[in-house]
């Protein structure tokens, strides 16, 4: 117990010229500042890819980049050292679109000539023009709750009418940066149509979308006439036309919003009649028409959301005849039906993602397990939350994976990704790490207040412990005082004070429970410089085995045993 722990080890660096100020001050755990870009998750459970059974292994970051995803990296001093060993790494997710940041452009004002049968494009809702760049927030609170959901990067839809203007794929990093990978992908697109003026119906808004693609591919022919030929009347080219010119040429795909049957049907139809690059999104009910979309060709986005279920729960059992009790049993079946359609796109080979538009990101887990447990495999959703958004947006060599040269986007949680008592612990976004609280697990699973609550399982830890850990500079030790408080894991750990004057101690931070897996942290004040330990291990009994972490020293074994249990456990 007496022998230098943190004297021998980290002072002892220090004066060997491994640390300085710069190095050793820590980010901040929100992950809107970081002083270093380095950073090492280390023996995680790491799933490279949907089809990755998952090994261990250690992640390396540097300036937003994977620069090494392995098990016998060298890591540089200057990476801060997130312990992965209780942890499964898993790609950052990718929203095929959202509106997450976006906020809507203001009304045009109606001219005092305003005639509802032609009216001005701007206020018709057609302002293809308009960039979805101009209205995102970085800080928005929507932002950084889908990125707690796990959600890394989205491409963005503007707000307006029936062609509201062009999208742009972001990174949900850092919000004081320009976070966007592309501007102006494609031309967003709906059914959606115009109040009091035209066009006002849906069969309205299919011709207005003809009208203004036939028109702008006449002035690029007009176009190449002038440029080819004297004596041609120079092309006058509206604001329209100018930004559907890279649809008519097929530089951009049209991401049009098609939720029901009929919406999916004329927008395949139009893509048939024109020629441009389609992709359905906001899918809800498309079941009937699964073949015609496999046809198609097209890909497609369906809403992250499960179907209304109040008309299932507002059913009554008792004192209906049996035509409403037949009504009831065809309710029940759409309802079913619904929830099945993500595993039928699965089964045709359909390449799919998900929309985060309408959806709600506190409910995107639970919304995923449903899925699965109607026929998506796991498999078949995790590519949908990764792989196949890249390839749809054609970030795919940058996006998606967990390999060297990616994209620094991962998410870090608490077990595998579709399990029952999940949590995401961390995020990596553009390489900036964001730290989420872990909630309290069931009693039948244990709890982060400090115990079990199965009679069979019991895990004891309030009370002292002994620890030793091997660390390079020799064998150290001291005691850790875990107590609770209203609930919540606190206590102290003492230390050998790296000034020399014995025994030092600090307060534990951030201590949780997880299955059988304690972690927490402490800081260490040496040379004026605060140090942050990381200590996570398994308790099994009256014993602990794990690691102890310091940043860009990399992770050490540590064991404790308890040598005074509190007795209210």
């Amino acid at each position: 117990m007496n022998k230098q722990f943190l004297k021998a080890g980290m002072l002892g660096l220090l004066v060997a010229g491994w640390l300085s100020q710069s190095v050793w001050a820590q980010s901040d755990p929100t992950g809107k500042r970081r002083v270093t870009s380095t950073y090492a998750i280390t023996n995680a459970t790491v799933f490279k890819s949907p089809s990755d059974p998952g090994s261990k292994a250690t992640i390396l970051i540097k300036d937003g980049i994977i620069v090494g995803v392995g098990t016998s990296l060298t890591l540089p001093k200057e990476a801060k050292v997130i312990a992965g060993d209780s942890l499964f790494a898993y790609p950052g997710f990718i929203a095929g679109d959202g509106t997450m940041g976006i906020s809507k452009p203001k009304d045009a004002e109606r001219p005092k000539d305003f005639v509802s049968s032609n009216p001005p494009d701007e206020i018709a809702g057609i302002t293809p023009w308009r960039a979805a760049d101009d209205f995102y927030t970085a800080s928005s609170s929507q932002v950084e709750d889908w990125r707690k959901a796990g959600f890394t990067i989205s491409q963005v839809l503007p707000d307006g009418g029936m062609l509201p203007g062009k999208t742009a794929i972001l990174v949900l990093g850092d919000p004081k940066t320009n976070n966007f990978l592309n501007s102006n992908v494609a031309l967003a697109a709906n059914f959606k149509s115009s109040r009091g003026m035209y066009p006002a119906t849906l069969a309205g808004v299919m011709a207005k979308f003809r009208d203004v693609y036939q028109n702008t591919a006449l002035i690029l022919d007009h176009e190449r006439l002038f440029a080819s030929t004297s004596g041609v009347k120079r092309p006058q080219v509206s604001p329209t036309q100018e930004a559907m010119k890279a649809v008519v040429q097929k530089q951009q795909a049209v991401l049009f919003t098609a939720g029901s049957e009929l919406e999916i049907r004329r927008a395949i139809a139009l893509q048939k009649e024109l020629g441009f690059k389609l992709i359905l999104t906001g899918l809800e009910n498309y079941e009937t028409v699964i073949d015609l979309i496999k046809s198609s060709g097209a890909p497609v986005l369906i809403k992250l959301q499960l179907p209304d279920e109040k008309s299932i729960k507002a059913q009554k059992t008792e004192g209906v005849t049996e035509a409403t009790k037949a009504q009831y049993a065809r309710v029940k079946e759409a309802y079913e039906t619904a929830l099945k359609q993500a595993a039928l796109l699965e089964k045709a080979g359909i390449l799919f993602g998900f929309s985060t538009a309408d959806a709600k990101a506190s409910e995107v887990h639970q919304t995923l397990k449903t899925m699965i447990a109607n026929g998506l495999s796991q498999k078949a959703a995790l590519a949908a939350l990764t792989t196949n958004p890249a390839t749809i947006l054609g970030i795919s060599k940058v996006a998606g994976t967990l390999e060297k040269g990616m994209l620094a986007n991962v998410i870090l949680s608490t077990d595998t990704l579709f399990k029952e008592e999940t949590q995401i612990k961390h995020v990596v976004a553009d390489g900036y790490v964001f730290d989420y609280e872990i909630k309290k697990k069931s009693k039948k699973t244990g709890t982060a207040d400090g115990k079990s609550e199965n009679s069979n399982n019991a895990i004891t830890v309030e009370g002292v412990w002994e620890y030793t850990s091997e660390t390079p500079a020799g064998s150290s030790g001291g005691e850790i005082t875990i107590k609770r408080d209203s609930g919540v894991l606190g206590g102290t750990i003492t230390y050998d004070d790296p000034s020399g004057s014995g025994k030092a101690s600090a307060p534990i931070k951030n201590a949780s429970l997880t299955g059988k897996t304690l972690s927490f942290e402490f800081e260490v004040s040496a040379g004026g410089m605060s140090l942050t330990v990381l200590i996570s291990g398994e308790i099994n009994g009256k014993t602990m085995e794990g690691a102890l972490s310091v940043p860009q020293m990399g992770s050490f074994p540590v064991k404790a045993t308890l040598t005074s249990p509190n007795l209210a456990n």
